[in-house]
């Protein structure tokens, strides 16, 4: 007799569409993997403002919402938008003290978190869109910029050279990234609750991808 797996329910808010296509990705292997303990069900919004993500969920019992979030860069409008998106992450609280808000951050984007499923990245960027020169070297690709790696044909075409052995060694490499940082003394800055540095590459989207394996008994 076939057992049947127990489905676990994690909640997101995204800011872009690359992060909910690399979500769906990750919950289709999961779920067609013989080796998962568990199916995984993955709410998920491509929203913004974490508190109005918050005000449209109807639920009672506890629950956790992952945003997922870049840090682009260090001007002065990027930084307002960074400290915003926590503050509304921290206004949760007061409006529904059942959900708890984390934060994915990537800094600077989420394209380091992509890299990373396929080789290391752990020099520093002047700005975002030369994340393109990895990309096209650890997908074997040639695309002329960001935006070009970013239409949906071309990021699906990458999700389908990965494996779940590739995410969970894109975890290991964000935590050697994240003990890097701390190794060489950099400030692990606190806001609202939520910590992170300004230095990149910096990255704490893996803690939920690391959570999820686990759960589903693969790390």
């Amino acid at each position: 007799m076939i057992k049947c797996k127990s489905t676990l329910k994690y909640y997101f808010s995204v800011e872009g569409e690359t992060e909910q296509w690399y979500l769906e990705w990750l919950q289709n292997q999961i779920n067609n993997s013989p080796e998962a303990a568990s199916k995984v069900s993955f709410n998920k919004q491509i929203q913004k403002d974490p508190l109005r993500r918050a005000k449209s969920l109807a639920i009672t019992d506890k629950v956790e919402i992952w945003h997922l979030s870049d840090y682009e860069s260090s001007e002065e409008v990027h930084v307002k938008q960074f400290k915003e998106t926590m503050d509304r992450m921290a206004a949760t609280k007061s409006l529904k003290k059942q959900i708890t808000y984390r934060f994915g951050y990537s800094n600077f984007t989420f394209d380091l978190w992509i890299i990373l499923h396929k080789m290391d990245c752990r020099g520093s960027f002047l700005h975002r869109k030369q994340y393109i020169t990895p990309i096209n070297n650890a997908y074997n690709e040639n695309f002329e910029n960001m935006e070009d790696f970013k239409r949906e044909a071309n990021f699906k075409r990458c999700l389908k050279k990965l494996t779940l052995r590739d995410v969970i060694e894109a975890v290991k490499r964000a935590k050697a990234i994240m003990e890097i940082n701390k190794q060489n003394g950099y400030t692990l800055h606190q806001y609202r609750g939520y910590s992170y540095y300004k230095e990149n590459p910096s990255l704490m989207i893996w803690e939920i991808i690391e959570k999820i394996l686990k759960d589903c008994q693969f790390m």
